[in-house]
């Protein structure tokens, strides 16, 4: 016999919430992975460390790889992390539709910045 004790409940909405909590944490594992392995290149390099190590770390295709799987998953990261803030806290909604473009404006600059600079290496 099957007992049923309360409502049933629909759940409705935009369903952002698991995915985005774990895009989060993966996306903070890579950033995470990333900085590990620039710190292990820093450590076992020798002698002064100026723009031709900082090029020569960044200069082998796994590392462009991996800098820019970081670079896309650090712009999801934020992205993420900044609508969240804004859905929470800027009411009115066209102020927080404009907000909301710029950050996608901004944060679409810095990474097409970032592979720029990271592709002249």
């Amino acid at each position: 016999m099957a007992v049923n004790y309360g409502s049933r409940r629909t759940v409705v909405g935009a369903h952002y919430g698991i995915r985005d909590w774990l895009a989060q944490r993966v996306s903070g594992v890579l950033m995470a992975v990333f900085t590990l392995v620039v710190l292990a290149q820093l450590l076992l390099t020798r002698g002064e460390i100026g723009y031709d190590k900082w090029a020569g770390i960044f200069a082998p295709q796994p590392m462009k790889m991996l800098t820019f799987a970081t670079i896309v998953g650090l712009v999801y990261h934020v992205w993420v992390g900044m609508r969240e803030v804004l859905m929470d806290y800027v009411k009115p909604v066209g102020v927080r539709l404009v907000l909301q473009i710029l950050v996608i404006v901004w944060l679409l600059g810095c990474a097409g910045w970032a592979i720029q600079v990271l592709w002249r290496i």
